[in-house]
C-alpha cells in the first residue's frame, strides 16, 4: 500500500488557504482605514469566504440534528442559535492590524448579516453591486468562516489539534485557551464554551 491516510480538516485547511490569500492582500492594501475599497480579488476572497461559511453552517446544523434540512442562512440561524447561542456575539481579532471583528453580531431570525446580504447582491447581480465586495464585507466574512470552523471542529479546537497556527486571525482572551507546541508545531486551545 505505502501510504496510509487519516481524516484531514478540510474545511480547517480551506480556511488557513483563503487566510494566506488574504496576508498577501494585506501588503497591498491597508486593512486599517480602507473599508470601502473593492476590487476582483477582494471579489474572489468574499465570494469564496461566504461560499464556505454556506458549506460549514450546513455541517454544523447536521452535527446538531442529523435530519436536518437547513439550506439557507435564515434556516440555519434557526437551528444554530439555540445550540449555539455564544456564536453571534463571538469576536474576532486581527491582533497585527489592530482589527476586531463581530461578524455574527447583527444575525436574527430572518435577518443575515450585513455581510451575508451584500454577498447575495454580489453573487447574483454582480454588475450593479460589485462595489459591495469591499473589504469591510471580506473581512467579516473570514471572521465569520474563522469562528464557525472553530466550533465545527469544536473538540479539536478546544484540545489544541487544529494543527497549523492562523497567521492572521486570533480569539479575543475570553477565548483563549493557551498555547503549546506538540509533535507538529506550535497550537493554540480555544474555550468554545
Amino acid at each position: 500500500m505505502g501510504i496510509n491516510r487519516q481524516e484531514a480538516l478540510i474545511h480547517w485547511n480551506y480556511f488557513l488557504a483563503l487566510e494566506e490569500e488574504l496576508e498577501k492582500l494585506s501588503k497591498y492594501v491597508d486593512f486599517s482605514a480602507n473599508d470601502t475599497v473593492y476590487s476582483i480579488e477582494i471579489a474572489r476572497l468574499f465570494l469564496s469566504s461566504c461560499s464556505e461559511v454556506d458549506v460549514i453552517l450546513k455541517q454544523i446544523c447536521k452535527s446538531i440534528d442529523s435530519d436536518s434540512n437547513a439550506n439557507s442562512i435564515n434556516a440555519y440561524f434557526d437551528e444554530i442559535s439555540p445550540a449555539l447561542p455564544q456564536l453571534i456575539n463571538f469576536e474576532v481579532t486581527i491582533p497585527r492590524l489592530g482589527l476586531t471583528l463581530t461578524p455574527w453580531v447583527d444575525w436574527a431570525s430572518g435577518h443575515p448579516p450585513f455581510w451575508w446580504q451584500d454577498h447575495n447582491k454580489v453573487k447574483h447581480h454582480r454588475h450593479n453591486y460589485f462595489e459591495r465586495a469591499n473589504l469591510k464585507n471580506c473581512l467579516n466574512s473570514m471572521a465569520g468562516l474563522y469562528s464557525a470552523v472553530l466550533y465545527f471542529y469544536k473538540d479539536k479546537a478546544e484540545n489544541g489539534e487544529l494543527h497549523k497556527l492562523p497567521k492572521l486571525f486570533n480569539v479575543t482572551d475570553q477565548r483563549f485557551g493557551g498555547t503549546g507546541m506538540g509533535r507538529y508545531g506550535h497550537f493554540f486551545r480555544y474555550i468554545l464554551d
